[in-house]
């Protein structure tokens, strides 16, 4: 199979991303902030593609790993006072730090001894962020990325420019990591989650692997919490509850977890899900126990079919330029 090149891939995605962009000025604000947040979620469920899809390592805490880039990305702009692009990469320098540290202990978990580790930081970090004043405590901190560009007209909404935001974020991080995992270190993750052992006696150092893997993964999740911040406008324990890191692993199962590009399948997924469900609740007659039951039901159903029916993720012919790197 002849693979595209870089430069073609980044053509095709900037192409997507254009029209996208163009589309946004045809819709609500509402349709905007939606495209926004799953961009983010895009993002966000590549870093898992890319950890447990590719390098076999499982984590339940990667809305923690989004906190702390969100966090980082906030304490900088607000004490430094920065310009928020250059938060946002403070936010993933950070997550990349605390994936590195994490990656360390993890080198030597496997299995659900990892996936408990990481649960247990999704679940303690929150507790954590209300110890210190600096952090906000349970109200958080504001996120003010200020107004649009004024080039861009007074018709230019908020909403809309975070979306252009997200979704160039988004083209950027899937076009690296497209062309990453084409690389050898694609290669040696993928060997590495086949068979850790034969990966070993082959060459492959076991251990460095899994701590790059986990780190270049955290700096992807630590850019989804900046700009996730930034579309939520600030930053606070509830934003990034251990409900986020478990609505991530069902995108990423959704996706088919080692196909790249069903991370947007998965995205859209969840931004539609409260919707559907919030369509369904009303036919139903708007109570409010199936309204605040429906979308964990919608979801589940969802996982059990995608299990049953299309294990690797769902078919996208006309994205092939990211789908997953034929083993």
């Amino acid at each position: 199979m002849k693979h595209k090149s870089p430069a073609v891939r980044l053509l095709l995605l900037v192409l997507i991303g254009a029209v996208l962009i163009i589309g946004s000025g045809y819709v609500d604000q509402l349709r905007s902030y939606q495209g926004a947040q799953a961009a983010i979620f895009a993002i966000a469920i590549s870093s898992i593609v890319l950890l447990t899809g590719y390098s076999g390592q499982i984590s339940l805490g990667h809305g923690a790993l989004m906190a702390v880039g969100g966090y980082a990305a906030v304490l900088c702009q607000t004490h430094l006072h920065i310009p928020y692009p250059f938060a946002f990469l403070v936010g993933t320098f950070a997550g990349g730090v605390a994936g590195f540290l994490l990656g360390i202990a993890a080198a030597r978990l496997r299995g659900p001894y990892l996936a408990g580790t990481t649960l247990a930081l999704a679940v303690g970090l929150p507790s954590l962020a209300n110890q210190f004043h600096i952090l906000g405590g349970e109200q958080g901190l504001l996120f003010d990325v200020g107004n649009p560009p004024a080039s861009l007209g007074s018709d230019f909404t908020q909403y809309r420019w975070f979306f252009v935001v997200t979704v160039i974020a988004a083209i950027l991080v899937f076009w690296l990591l497209r062309n990453l995992l084409s690389t050898r270190y694609g290669r040696r993750w993928r060997a590495l989650r086949a068979n850790p052992t034969a990966a070993a006696l082959s060459g492959i150092k076991v251990g460095k692997a899994k701590v790059l893997a986990f780190t270049l993964s955290s700096c992807v999740a630590g850019l989804a919490g900046s700009l996730f911040a930034m579309l939520l406008g600030l930053v606070a324990p509830l934003a990034f509850t251990l409900t986020l890191s478990f609505t991530l692993v069902t995108g990423a199962v959704l996706a088919g977890v080692s196909n790249l590009g069903g991370s947007i399948v998965g995205a859209v997924v969840l931004v539609a899900i409260p919707e559907l469900s919030n369509t369904a609740a009303a036919h139903f007659g708007g109570s409010d126990k199936v309204t605040a039951n429906l979308p964990g039901v919608i979801t589940s159903v969802l996982l059990i079919a995608t299990v049953l029916f299309v294990p690797n993720g769902p078919k996208l012919p006309r994205m092939k330029f990211l789908a997953r790197t034929r083993q």
